[in-house]
């Protein structure tokens, strides 16, 4: 076979083509957001006024001109502010996009973030109330549901280096091999108590187990609906603990594990109560959390106080369930009293004239049969009946007796394992704002800076959803990288 020449290009070759293809036809995904958003009417008003408040000098360059640049930013997944200016540096058609006339360098787009960080969050909030309405017509179910989980954002600070840790339980461990210590002395769980609670450089960087390893973050709380849209973003930083005095942070045990559960299920109310009163025409009806929340105290905060209609929370292995009136299997279904491994048969819910809500249960081994009138009646075929009624034993249960076995759902019925595998979406959000809108890794030390990248990660995926209903194509609603061509 012949050989065939190979021709190196050479870099300005490379950039020289690629500023044909830019300059010579416009970018069709930059034409898709040009034709279909005007970010000027999206922009609360009140962040014009404090953007172009009197300083003694004009604005060099436009609000949404820095709000373009900073969701662009996200949307294409570039890591770093640096990086960024360098991409409108070379790219005359990103540059004509964000209408800059001179491209702003990376310690403006700081202090962009730091200073306008109210306006950012107003920004968002204003933006979960116009794509409420776009989510409830694309799936009227999932968007009636409310999925918390929390994370942290690692900061840039000395403890976070992998070695600090290492250090710490390669000495531990050869402490338990030099005393000789039986498996309950766990280097891990002696390191985490031997660690401080929070970084030198930052007493707001606390320390946090989470994804198998330990680090120090800035926390923070995420809300969206069963569509993964973001619903909310709380900081838990010093303002939030301040402004939400019955969050009292008790000091650290030997597991991390409980800490973190123990952290979440205090911050639970008090973010879900903030949410309501930012958005009070959202009235979520289901809502969806892992086995940290499963708390007598918070069934009946959820659904007494916040009105959800039922909650969907496994139950943690370290407390059963419980009811006065019958023993209940770990789901709180009644079991045969015969026979605690028998479960009885679910026949529906039905609500009483006192407005209250009771479930119905059945023998197992009742079957319906024809009668000789022609009537269809339940008949029970068990071999040793713990009742002489030929319709076998029912159980009533009524969930206001426990709110915790019984919280607007049964657990183990299809509608429980369909609906529940829904709370996963909240952890790919944040999965995708840690990654993909790279708010994780960040070199920063900064709590403002920090905070504001998740919040314009927020705002990224909201303009997302707008556009994705404009153009009718929901499909695109988590992501529009499948548009970029």
């Amino acid at each position: 076979m012949p050989i065939l020449a190979h021709n190196q290009l050479s870099l300005a070759e490379i950039f020289s083509d690629c500023s044909n293809i830019f300059e010579s036809d416009k970018h069709q995904f930059l034409s898709l957001l040009e034709e279909n958003l005007n970010l000027d009417e999206l922009i609360p008003s009140t962040f014009y006024n404090n953007y172009y408040a009197s300083t003694g000098r004009p604005r060099t360059h436009h609000l949404r001109s820095m709000l373009w640049a900073l969701i662009l930013q996200r949307i294409f997944s570039i890591p770093t502010d640096s990086l960024l200016i360098v991409f409108l540096q070379f790219s005359k058609e990103l540059r004509d996009f964000c209408d800059f006339d001179s491209i702003p360098d990376a310690s403006r787009l700081t202090r962009f973030k730091q200073d306008f960080l109210l306006d950012l969050q107003s920004f968002f909030d204003h933006l979960v109330d116009v794509t409420e309405p776009i989510c409830q017509e694309i799936d009227p179910h999932k968007a009636a549901m409310t999925i918390f989980d929390t994370s942290g954002v690692e900061a840039y600070v000395t403890e976070n280096n992998p070695k600090y840790a290492h250090k710490i339980v390669k000495q531990l461990k050869a402490f338990k091999k030099a005393n000789k210590l039986n498996n309950s002395y766990d280097p891990y769980k002696a390191a985490y108590g031997s660690m401080p609670s929070n970084s030198a450089a930052n007493p707001e960087i606390k320390q946090l187990y989470i994804n198998g390893h330990f680090c120090y973050v800035y926390k923070f709380g995420m809300i969206t609906n069963g569509l993964g849209i973001v619903r909310d973003i709380s900081f838990y930083n010093k303002d939030f603990i301040e402004s939400h005095p019955e969050i009292i942070l008790d000091k650290k045990s030997d597991s991390p594990e409980e800490d973190k559960s123990l952290h979440d299920t205090k911050a639970l109310i008090p973010v879900l109560t903030d949410f309501f009163k930012r958005h009070p025409l959202i009235n979520p009806k289901s809502f969806l959390g892992d086995a940290a929340f499963d708390s007598t105290i918070l069934y009946a905060a959820l659904l007494n106080d916040l009105h959800f209609e039922k909650a969907f929370i496994p139950i943690n292995s370290r407390s059963k369930l419980s009811y006065p009136d019958c023993q209940v299997n770990e789901y709180g279904v009644p079991c045969c009293p015969e026979d605690n491994t028998l479960p009885m048969k679910y026949e529906g819910k039905a609500k009483r004239k006192n407005g209250l809500t009771r479930h119905k249960f059945i023998c197992p081994k009742v079957k319906w049969r024809k009668d000789i009138d022609g009537k269809h009646r339940r008949k029970c075929f068990c071999d040793n009946p713990c009742t002489t009624s030929s319709n076998g034993r029912m159980f009533y249960v009524y969930p206001e007796k426990d709110l915790r076995a019984y919280p607007g759902t049964i657990r183990g019925t299809n509608e429980w394992i369909k609906t529940y595998k829904i709370r996963t979406t909240v952890e790919r959000s944040i999965h995708q704002f840690k990654e993909s809108y790279n708010v994780a890794n960040r070199k920063t030390q900064n709590e403002k800076t920090i905070h504001a990248d998740l919040l314009l990660g927020g705002i990224t995926q909201l303009i997302t959803v707008v556009l994705a209903n404009k153009i009718n194509k929901h499909q695109y609603i988590k992501s529009l990288k499948p548009l970029i061509a």
